[in-house]
């Protein structure tokens, strides 16, 4: 536990967005650019004042990102309808599974733990080969027992330092359809979760407020401490 007297700080656990980075074989990359460049934008304004207008073409699932119940449900709440108690200022733990250890992750991992209104959020250590072609192969996931366990015992969120939260080779991803079918958020691609303590910090994972989408970007963080 975190010294409540201990000064506060902030750990971002986000992935970088790049041009032409791959998240998710299969997934375009993102087409970042000028829309209007600062030499562009000297014809309009006054001289020595210039601004660049920034342009961006993705997907949703791109760098490290939420699934809301829309991404799998047809009538699940989207981002527009994503309440911000579940992802603004939420109570962390973090549980260790290290992808050393093997890649399914039962529900025994998290057995030990209070994840009652808690944003709990799966450290394997797999963020160590994002940009490699590793990063695709053989990631640790969660089981549907983990998700079934989760759910029961009232998690608000759940995120994972993953390629995914599902074991890819299971078409019926039970992960994704016992999590999102009970409301619960995803947050996938996550980094740096060896940075945070087991519990005493605060997670935020807000994405912008659309309509008719269920997974966006994030710029995930934490508060430790204060």
């Amino acid at each position: 536990m975190t010294d409540s007297g201990a000064q506060k700080y902030f750990v971002d656990l986000s992935h970088l967005i790049e041009d032409g980075m791959i998240t998710y074989k299969g997934l375009p990359a993102p087409l970042i650019c000028d829309h209007i460049s600062r030499v562009q934008s000297r014809a309009t304004y006054a001289p020595g004042t210039e601004f660049q207008i920034g342009r961006i073409e993705m997907v949703g699932n791109t760098g490290t990102y939420i699934d809301t119940p829309f991404h799998r449900y047809e009538t699940g709440y989207d981002l527009a309808g994503l309440d911000l108690d579940r992802v603004s200022n939420v109570a962390g733990v973090v549980v260790a599974a290290p992808a050393s250890q093997g890649r399914s992750i039962d529900w025994r991992a998290f057995a030990e733990v209070d994840v009652l209104d808690k944003a709990v959020l799966v450290h394997t250590g797999w963020d160590a080969h994002w940009r490699t072609d590793q990063y695709f192969e053989g990631h640790p996931y969660l089981t549907d027992a983990a998700a079934a366990y989760l759910k029961d015992h009232g998690a608000r969120l759940v995120g994972i330092d993953s390629f995914n939260i599902d074991d890819i080779a299971n078409p019926a991803r039970p992960v994704h359809t016992r999590l999102l079918g009970a409301g619960i958020p995803i947050v996938e691609h996550m980094t740096r979760l060896e940075q945070l303590p087991p519990t005493g910090f605060s997670f935020f994972a807000v994405p912008p407020k659309i309509s008719g989408m269920g997974t966006f970007p994030v710029r995930a963080h934490a508060i430790v401490g204060g």
